[in-house]
């Protein structure tokens, strides 16, 4: 992939993504960033083996992406963009560039995937691929395929800003509002919360604000986003409770995109590139990139 961009990587390890992304959490989480600018690749014949899905999306010149709209810095896509940005979105552009697609033209489809339709989309061949704060898990990996992961981070609780709440300890037999068919509703209700189920993470940061429930609970760096784009009214508490692996989502029908799908990470954390998507999003001048997790084996 050819990057026009700059951007200064610095090294950090693993252990310090949450305070790196606590720093991005003043700034604007990386809501109205462009993201790099992401040239497609021009496909050498024979790349792709005849008959494999890469193959046929070469042939067809386009795909269609999941991807989350309401996750500022991961996933977010407001009324007047034409391309969600965030974190995701950089590592989806990424895997269309390798396959010869401009990843900012109309031959890309941006399909808004919230927690409970992942896996009915890629069993529907609604999408091709999904990068949705898709946390790998042995139960997913049953009936879709996931590659990766490309980030780790960890679950934390948003409360409002003069909540007295400081941790998940502090919610036993509370209402705790996380979206529908994601690992993080599981995790507080093993916590001793009680869940809240809603469709999106908007909803749940709106039912905070409202005081419909004491807290909702996700990824930390959804979290932040969320925070700073309600800078004074709400906050993320508590250390990591979880660990969740992010990664990519493919139809089980064509195990081939796994090996894919981790050469072009692997290229991407070779070249820089990967760090240059963290810094356009999730980044901030005081914030330390991290180094990038290790990549599952395929099968």
């Amino acid at each position: 992939m050819r990057l026009k961009s700059n951007l200064r990587r610095t090294g950090a390890a693993l252990a310090g993504i949450g305070l790196a992304l606590s720093l991005a959490a003043c700034g604007d989480a990386g809501g109205d960033s462009e993201g790099v600018e992401v040239e497609a690749e021009e496909v050498e014949e024979g790349k792709f083996e005849a008959g494999t899905k890469m193959a046929e999306l070469v042939e067809a010149g386009e795909l269609t992406v999941g991807v989350k709209y309401d996750q500022p810095g991961l996933g977010f896509k407001d009324a007047s963009s034409d391309i969600p940005t965030g974190f995701d979105v950089e590592i989806a552009k990424l895997l269309v560039a390798d396959l010869g697609i401009d990843p900012t033209s109309d031959a890309v489809t941006w399909e808004e995937t919230i927690s409970d339709n992942r896996e009915p989309y890629l069993q529907e061949g609604r999408v091709d691929l999904v990068l949705a704060t898709y946390s790998i898990t042995d139960e997913r990996r049953e009936i879709v395929g996931q590659a990766g992961p490309y980030f780790i981070t960890g679950q934390q609780i948003l409360v409002a800003a003069d909540s007295d709440i400081a941790s998940i300890e502090d919610l036993e037999g509370e209402e705790v509002c996380s979206v529908t068919g994601s690992t993080s509703l599981e995790n507080v209700e093993a916590a001793g919360a009680v869940g809240a189920p809603a469709d999106t993470y908007s909803q749940c940061a709106e039912d905070v604000l409202n005081g419909s429930v004491a807290a909702m609970s996700t990824d930390g760096a959804i979290l932040l986003g969320l925070a700073a784009q309600n800078e004074g009214e709400l906050k993320v508490v508590g250390e990591e409770f979880s660990e969740e692996r992010i990664g990519v989502g493919y139809s089980q029908d064509t195990p081939e995109m796994c090996q894919w799908i981790s050469d072009v990470l692997t290229e991407a954390y070779d070249s820089g590139a990967w760090a240059e998507a963290f810094e356009s999003t999730l980044g901030g001048d005081d914030v330390e990139t991290p180094e990038p997790p290790a990549l599952d084996e395929c099968a």
